[in-house]
């Protein structure tokens, strides 16, 4: 990375601002946490600053400030609305045949697919995100069109049955395909840069898009990379997609970001990233959280294999959660909403009395 960046993360979260001096605690992208100070990552190395304090680091600061404490807007998608002021489900569903998670349990059988992306919402997932081509490490690559095949009659009855669908692609075709089937957010690993016809085609559409960060989108995302500071420059990176797809006509209202965990990053930097998650409010976006069952938690659990990794999924969907995550993709959807709804009831008690807490 060039020249360090400054960066705020929020930190020192509260329990409640109720009994707080006016100014000392703000509360984080108009969700369910308030936080008293930053840590402030520049030039100068990092330290801790109140947020009474913020103005005096400077426009970017105050930009950054700005960007954190503002509201989500939801989003306004058919009969469907996608609220971002407390954690969301979103479910991962593959039609793949060599799925890391699920052994292509669904490929080849768009009814039993859509069943269970029906299960799923019932279990209080908010969306379903449907795959058909495996983005793990080594995955074989889907033409275009096989792999619009897979997803459309999936897309088709699910919307038919009133889900609010995302389609995990990073190709024009199947954007397109998909969108025409009823879904209604676009996903990509490559933050439209795989495909050269994917931009148009979400700009054209007017679609919601959330952009992943990967080191080396065009070659599959997976490339390693030595990071001197990986929260500021996969920060940087998504800053950067965030303006080229403004330019590009897409609007920024309906873009969502991703830190792209485990795609082309070591564990330590997987572990940096969900631990500054709360650095990514600064873009001005809701975030994703995709760590579900990811190669980390094995790393980490006596290399626990795909289908042994729910403790540490739940764990990392808290983690995501405490950090003021909007969105959370996950496969154990059940255990996932209990936990959260578990943590919601501690967030308003919490919020309900006076109170101090710490990071």
């Amino acid at each position: 990375m060039a020249d360090p960046i400054l960066l705020l993360r929020p930190v020192q979260f509260v329990d409640t601002p109720v009994g707080a001096p006016e100014g000392s605690v703000a509360r984080l992208a108009g969700g369910m946490q308030w936080f008293a100070a930053y840590e402030v990552t520049g030039p100068d190395g990092r330290r801790i600053v109140p947020v009474a304090e913020l103005p005096s680091l400077g426009a970017r600061a105050r930009r950054l400030h700005d960007r954190i404490i503002a509201p989500r807007p939801p989003l306004a998608l058919g009969a469907r609305t996608l609220r971002f002021d407390q954690p969301q489900v979103a479910a991962i569903l593959n039609v793949t045949p060599d799925s890391f998670s699920d052994g292509g349990r669904h490929a080849g059988d768009p009814a039993a697919a859509a069943a269970a992306g029906i299960d799923q919402l019932a279990a209080g997932a908010a969306l379903i995100d449907l795959g058909g081509e495996s983005t793990r490490p080594g995955a074989a690559l889907v033409w275009e069109e096989e792999e619009a095949a897979r997803v459309r009659p999936v897309v088709e009855r699910l919307a038919a049955a009133g889900a609010l669908v995302s389609i995990d692609t990073r190709k024009a075709l199947v954007m397109e395909a998909a969108l025409a089937a009823g879904a209604a957010i676009v996903n990509d690993v490559s933050a439209l840069l795989w495909d050269d016809r994917a931009m148009p085609v979400v700009a054209r559409a007017g679609c919601p898009v959330i952009l992943m960060h990967s080191p080396d989108p065009k070659q599959g995302g997976h490339g390693r990379v030595a990071y001197r500071d990986v929260v500021a420059e996969v920060f940087a990176w998504l800053e950067a997609r965030i303006d080229a797809c403004v330019a590009a006509g897409v609007d920024r209202a309906r873009i969502l970001v991703d830190p792209g965990i485990g795609f082309g990053k070591s564990l330590a930097d997987n572990l940096a990233l969900i631990n500054g998650l709360a650095t990514f409010h600064g873009l001005g976006c809701p975030i994703m959280l995709g760590a579900s069952r990811k190669r980390l938690i094995g790393a980490l659990s006596d290399e626990a294999p795909a289908d042994r990794r729910l403790g540490g999924s739940v764990a990392l969907a808290l983690k995501g959660a405490e950090a003021g995550v909007q969105l959370l993709r996950v496969h154990d959807v059940p255990e996932t909403v209990q936990a959260l709804k578990v943590w919601r009831g501690l967030r308003d008690q919490a919020l309900t009395r006076p109170g101090r807490g710490s990071e």
